[in-house]
């Protein structure tokens, strides 16, 4: 059996009801290895909506999402493991320091080492709050623990849905370093933001 092309993320004719709303309407795009996609448009316009889809969190009336050649429909674990997500929320138990929830996430998808996370740690600029409650760090402190997760996952595609949220114009320009860093790599990123992001070759999808 020949090995599935490594060619990236393709969305193909997708359309999206959500009720008696038409929020997707056959939506394409292909995003091979190594592109920094900027997807943007009004409120409303289905930005988050298009990156569940891609996530396989909501599953589209028509149309399918591919990666390397297969549907990812049909990859289930597979292709979770090829993908980090970042939501508006950033998803950590407030209880628990940064690096123990850090530690724990990223240990659902494979061993992390102490090195790794301080390294991890120190490039988003939090080392010295990494073993803190998270309840105690601020908004764009959570944002940037929650960006270690995705830098630590070894995921090839990243789905980031307002990646610059709470952050200040360092933490912005950090995270668009990182994102752009990602795709130079052969990586995939798709990132919803209604600001420009300043980040050379930035490919953009316009959602009306």
């Amino acid at each position: 059996m020949t090995a599935p092309t490594q060619t990236g993320l393709q969305v193909q004719g997708v359309h999206l009801w959500r009720g008696e709303r038409h929020v997707l309407r056959g939506v394409h795009l292909d995003a091979p290895l190594g592109t920094f996609w900027h997807v943007r448009g009004p409120n409303g316009a289905g930005k988050t909506s298009l990156l569940r889809v891609v996530a396989g969190f909501l599953w589209p009336e028509d149309g399918k999402v591919v990666w390397n050649g297969q549907e990812t429909r049909h990859l289930g674990d597979e292709f979770g493991a090829q993908m980090a997500c970042l939501g508006h929320e950033p998803a950590l138990k407030a209880d628990l320091t940064a690096r123990e929830n850090i530690r724990y996430l990223v240990g659902l998808r494979r061993a992390v080492t102490d090195v790794e996370l301080d390294a991890a740690f120190s490039r988003l600029g939090i080392a010295e709050h990494a073993d803190r409650p998270t309840r105690m760090l601020s908004a764009g402190q959570k944002r940037r623990a929650a960006m270690v997760r995705v830098l630590l996952s070894d995921a090839s595609l990243w789905l980031l849905d307002e990646p610059f949220t709470n952050l200040d114009v360092a933490g912005v320009e950090l995270f668009t370093g990182l994102l752009a860093e990602h795709a130079a790599g052969g990586g995939v990123v798709l990132a919803t933001t209604h600001q420009p992001i300043p980040a050379p070759g930035v490919r953009t999808l316009e959602l009306a």
